[in-house]
């Protein structure tokens, strides 16, 4: 017997108080499997059928997924464009993995980073190459999410990574700042972030100058989530060996070529699951764009939902957006445990 087994073993049956919650959670198990199983795929009805049809089956509608599977994804971008969407987000996955590959140079990856950036503006925006010009504000459904999730843990990283140094600086005025700073947002929850760059902030510029709403959420999820990244890093900083950074100034390195080359890349390692956590927490934090008048995934469910024949199908509705959510969150967690495995010492 292996020892992913003996370990599994140790924590089912390892006690009696574990093999009494196991006997009881595989009983509750069997149980409730067949009704499950029913409701889910033999008395349901999976094709595009009217809502009377479902509610005779007596199972889960899927067939509502199916009837409104466009706007649940795509929210209220033009229907004939809708492929632009797809397109730009097929290219957004491509890029986050061909960057979490970590076979392509750094280089490589900034320059992908950067061109993948601009050939999404331009699939989703338009306005060039003959694409129809579509406004930010009929953006929606699960590019949004993504787009919001990944141009906030991209835009997080170097703002956090200044943040944490400069919290650690010997500069009184600049550790000061970035203690203010952190604090600051940590202290208040994300919708107040988010209302205060939709609706204060356009009441302090001038009347020319407008930023568009879908920036102003980026920028504000931007700060928020660098606050908290900053502490996680901060904490892997404290945990490097004071010994790597004297190693580094004995063998003639500056203050930055110290810090990011060397202390800095181990303290991002040694926080790795602090910081998977965090993306996991800001991927699902998107839903609360929706407050502000922007349709990420969930709030384009909802408006799928306000059709009065399929209103009654909600769950169907909730428990395909929380299987998008599971996909993607599990894949930031599997991705984690492999990075931390791959960058221990020896691996």
């Amino acid at each position: 017997m292996n020892a992913g087994a003996l370990s599994l073993r140790a924590r089912l049956f390892g006690s009696v108080g574990n093999t009494l919650l196991t006997v009881v959670m595989l009983a509750l198990f069997a149980a409730w499997l067949p009704a499950l199983l029913r409701w889910a795929v033999i008395d349901a009805t999976w094709w595009a059928a009217s809502p009377a049809t479902c509610r005779t089956a007596g199972g889960a509608c899927w067939a509502f997924i199916h009837e409104k599977l466009r706007l649940v994804l795509f929210g209220r971008y033009p229907f004939e464009e809708q492929w632009r969407p797809l397109a730009a987000l097929l290219l957004t996955i491509a890029l986050v993995l061909a960057g979490c590959s970590l076979r392509l140079g750094w280089r490589s990856v900034v320059a992908g980073a950067l061109a993948g950036i601009l050939a999404v503006i331009v699939l989703m925006r338009g306005g060039v190459f003959g694409l129809s010009l579509v406004p930010t504000d009929l953006w929606g459904g699960l590019p949004l999410t993504v787009f919001l999730a990944v141009g906030g843990i991209i835009g997080a990283f170097p703002i956090a990574i200044g943040l944490a140094l400069g919290r650690r600086s010997e500069l009184g005025a600049i550790r000061g700042i970035c203690v203010v700073f952190i604090e600051m947002v940590r202290g208040v929850p994300l919708v107040s972030v988010l209302f205060m760059a939709s609706f204060m902030i356009p009441l302090f510029l001038p009347g020319k100058l407008q930023v568009d709403a879908l920036l102003r959420a980026l920028i504000a999820i931007t700060l928020f989530s660098a606050a908290y990244l900053a502490e996680a890093i901060r904490g892997g900083l404290q945990a490097v060996p004071a010994g790597q950074e004297q190693a580094a100034k004995a063998l003639g390195l500056g203050y930055w070529q110290t810090s990011l080359l060397i202390v800095v890349l181990q303290a991002l390692r040694l926080a790795i699951p602090a910081i998977a956590n965090l993306c996991i927490g800001l991927f699902k934090d998107t839903s609360l764009v929706g407050i502000v008048g922007l349709t990420d995934l969930l709030l384009a469910t909802k408006q799928a939902l306000g059709d009065p024949q399929w209103r009654s199908f909600s769950l169907e509705g909730y428990l395909f957006v929380a299987l998008l959510y599971v996909a993607f969150c599990s894949f930031i967690s599997h991705y984690s445990r492999a990075l931390e495995r791959r960058s221990q010492p020896g691996a």
